[in-house]
C-alpha cells in the first residue's frame, strides 16, 4: 500500500518551483500513537486505521516500525509522509552499518535526526504532516521521545500524539509508575486507546502494541479491546445540552 503527496496546481507564474510536490493537505492519516516506559524496556500501542478525510478507508495501516536495531516509530499524521520519513531513515541506517565499526545509531540519536528532518522542512514550508514517537533501549537505557511536525520535541516517560495528548496523558499522568510491569503496562495502554476509541472519531477497534527491550522489539498481530457502548451518555448523548437537537 503507497499513498502519494498531493502536488500543487501547476501555474506558470511560480517560475522554477511549480513542479515541486507538496502536502498541502494531508490526504490519508492515521490518528494517536500512546507510548510509555516500562520496568524492563518501551511500550507503545496505535490503532491501524487509515482516514480519508473524514472516511475510514483503510483498515490495515501499520503506523509503528522498528528502526535499526535499537529504536522503535509511531507516526500519527499523513501516511504518504512517514513513508517518506522511513526512506529518509533506510538511508541513515544503511549509511551508519557501512561503516562497519561494532556501534549502531540508538533511540537519542535518531530522535535528533528526526527533530532535524521536522525543522528543516518546517523552515523550507514544506513540512512532513506527521507527529512522531520515538522509542529505545540500548546498553540498558529506556529512552522515549516526541517530535511534531514542526520540530517541538522533549523526551518524558510517557508520551502521545494527536488527540491522545488530550484525553490519553491525563490517564498516563495519573496511573503510570517506574516499576510498571508488562502485564500492566499493556493494560495502562489498553485503558487509553479504549478511551480514544470512544471519543475519537478517526479511531478503530483494531490495534497492535508493540515493545523493544535490550533483547529486541516485538510487534503484536492487530486484536480487538473488549468494549461498552450501553453507558447512558452514549445512549442520549444530547441530553441536557444546551441548545442541542
Amino acid at each position: 500500500m503507497n499513498f502519494t503527496a498531493s502536488k500543487q496546481p501547476e501555474n506558470c507564474l511560480l517560475g522554477p518551483e511549480s513542479d515541486s510536490q507538496r502536502t498541502l493537505y494531508p490526504y490519508v492519516t492515521g490518528t494517536s500513537v500512546v507510548a510509555l516506559k516500562y520496568k524492563d524496556g518501551i511500550l507503545m500501542a496505535a490503532d491501524m486505521g487509515g482516514s480519508y478525510g473524514s472516511t475510514l478507508r483503510y483498515k490495515s495501516v501499520e503506523r509503528m516500525k522498528p528502526i535499526g536495531k535499537h529504536s522503535l516509530l509511531g507516526a500519527s499524521g499523513e501516511i504518504s509522509d512517514f513513508q517518506e520519513i522511513l526512506k529518509y531513515l533506510d538511508e541513515l541506517i544503511l549509511y551508519d552499518n557501512m561503516w562497519d565499526d561494532g556501534n549502531s545509531l540508538g533511540p537519542k540519536e535518531v530522535h535528533n535526526y528526526l527533530t532535524r528532518v521536522m525543522y528543516n522542512r518546517r523552515n523550507k514550508f514544506n513540512p512532513l504532516w506527521n507527529s512522531l514517537v520515538l522509542g529505545g533501549v540500548k546498553k540498558g537505557e529506556k529512552y522515549l521521545g516526541t517530535v511534531s511536525m514542526i520540530g517541538v520535541n522533549f523526551e518524558d516517560n510517557h508520551v502521545a500524539t494527536g488527540f491522545g495528548n488530550h484525553l490519553a496523558r491525563p490517564i498516563l499522568r495519573q496511573e503510570w509508575h517506574e516499576n510498571l510491569s508488562f502485564e500492566d503496562g499493556v493494560k495502562l495502554l489498553e485503558k487509553c486507546m479504549r478511551v480514544l476509541l470512544y471519543r475519537d472519531r478517526s479511531a478503530i477497534n483494531k490495534l497492535q502494541i508493540a515493545k523493544i527491550t535490550e533483547e529486541g522489539m516485538t510487534i503484536s498481530p492487530p486484536y480487538s479491546l473488549k468494549t461498552y457502548w450501553e453507558f447512558s451518555a452514549f445512549e442520549n448523548p444530547t441530553q441536557g445540552a444546551v441548545g442541542s437537537w
